[in-house]
């Protein structure tokens, strides 16, 4: 568990992250470099969760040895999807990643919703939903092993 303390703002007693794939955690189908070793350090606090449409067909084997859970929606049904997965956890325990418009429901419900703005972009409507919005998923990983940095952002 991640516990933040955030005066003036909220409390945050964070139990899951979950995060989108292609645009969040990958590029082209392929996890982008440093996401790994982040990943490993967070699943020391957090069950950690990974929901997409696989569009490119390399989630499985990308994360494979990764203490994640992949879960594969269909592509038309992903932004509602996402919506249930994180309140099938409890939304008030999730902090949710994500970059497209079919992350917004599952940024917004989340009691921590964190926008990427990466190479493929991000959905004006993702950001607006975000609690915080960061430039690359190395930077929106490490907000939340070093929580400092998340309390100095919302304060």
């Amino acid at each position: 568990m991640i516990e933040i303390i955030i005066l003036g703002y909220r409390s945050l007693h964070l139990q899951h992250l979950v995060m989108d794939y292609n645009g969040t955690l990958a590029q082209d189908g392929r996890l982008l470099e440093g996401v790994r070793s982040r990943l490993e350090s967070l699943a020391e606090h957090l069950r950690l969760h990974v929901i997409t449409a696989d569009t490119f067909g390399m989630a499985g084997s990308q994360l494979t040895g990764l203490p994640c859970e992949l879960v594969i929606l269909p592509v038309g049904q992903q932004a509602q999807g996402k919506l249930a997965y994180v309140d099938s956890l409890g939304r008030d325990k999730v902090a949710a990643i994500g970059n497209g418009r079919n992350d917004r429901l599952m940024v917004a419900s989340a009691a921590l919703g964190i926008a990427v703005v990466q190479e493929e972009g991000a959905s004006t409507e993702t950001i607006s939903a975000a609690d915080v919005v960061m430039s690359d998923i190395l930077s929106a990983l490490d907000i939340l092993l070093f929580p400092k940095r998340l309390v100095a952002t919302l304060r």
